[in-house]
């Protein structure tokens, strides 16, 4: 993740935006070296929760029938 001072920032932002947007990387903004600020692409929120994990279960096993 890049880091700027804001006196960098300032003079470039709109560079600074366009890169954002063709990389896809986030830009952190630091005052005195703490960060201050996060500059990232927008992502439109989720429609359903269960949409964030859609993809993610890698394999599953069904529990054993304990009940027998």
């Amino acid at each position: 993740m890049r880091k700027i001072s804001k006196s960098q920032f300032k003079p470039r932002a709109l560079e600074l935006f366009r890169e954002v947007e063709a990389t896809g990387q986030p830009l952190i903004i630091t005052d005195n070296g703490t960060p201050t600020l996060e500059i990232r692409p927008y992502a439109p929120p989720h429609t359903s929760p269960l949409d964030a994990l859609r993809g993610s279960v890698l394999f599953f096993a069904p529990p054993e029938d304990t009940q027998g």
